[in-house]
């Protein structure tokens, strides 16, 4: 039997304004001044990789980004809810030091089963994501995927055959990482 290999490329959208110290995940936020360079470097990279098809979440700071990709490209462009970022529920737009504290060590002693209130919770995220993944290794095509920094700690760690890690470090906004993954 063929082991077929194909790359998928990582990408998280490029940084946006007023984020600093503020929850925000399915919350909209405008992408910062300058990011359709960032965007240039990504269309580079993903010809590069060879990838020929687009994911993205559709929150508007990952659809700009795909939009313009798709544009230059030809390549489909899937918008897919399960890339969407972890619902913060009531804590959406707050910023961090006004959340309690005791639910943030709640959080912290259980990422998986701990969700905010009217939120979701790690495990119903790392569900999404793992179906998502599932069926992107199902379609086996070269792909550009592009997210938010809850789902693709876990899609990293999925790329590198590990199991998902919702406390694995963050992605930084506008950067990449390229796997190359068996199908």
């Amino acid at each position: 039997m063929t082991t077929l290999t194909i790359p998928v490329l990582l990408s998280r959208h490029p940084p946006v304004e007023g984020s600093e110290g503020l929850c925000y995940g399915r919350q909209e936020m405008e992408l910062r001044a300058g990011w359709e360079a960032q965007a240039a470097g990504l269309l580079t990279l993903a010809r590069g990789a060879g990838c020929s098809v687009i994911y993205t979440s559709p929150s508007a700071r990952c659809l700009s980004v795909a939009r313009r990709l798709e544009a230059q490209t030809g390549w489909p462009l899937r918008l897919d809810d399960r890339l969407l970022e972890l619902n913060f529920g009531q804590w959406e737009g707050l910023s961090w030091n006004v959340v309690p504290r005791v639910a943030l060590d709640s959080w912290a002693e259980d990422p998986e089963g701990f969700s905010p209130p009217r939120g979701e919770s790690g495990r119903a995220l790392q569900e999404r994501v793992q179906s998502f993944w599932a069926d992107l290794i199902h379609a086996g095509e070269p792909a550009l995927v592009l997210s938010h920094g809850g789902p693709l700690r876990l899609l990293d760690g999925l790329a590198k055959g590990e199991r998902a890690n919702l406390l694995a470090p963050s992605m930084p906004q506008g950067s990449s990482r390229l796997h190359y993954v068996s199908v």
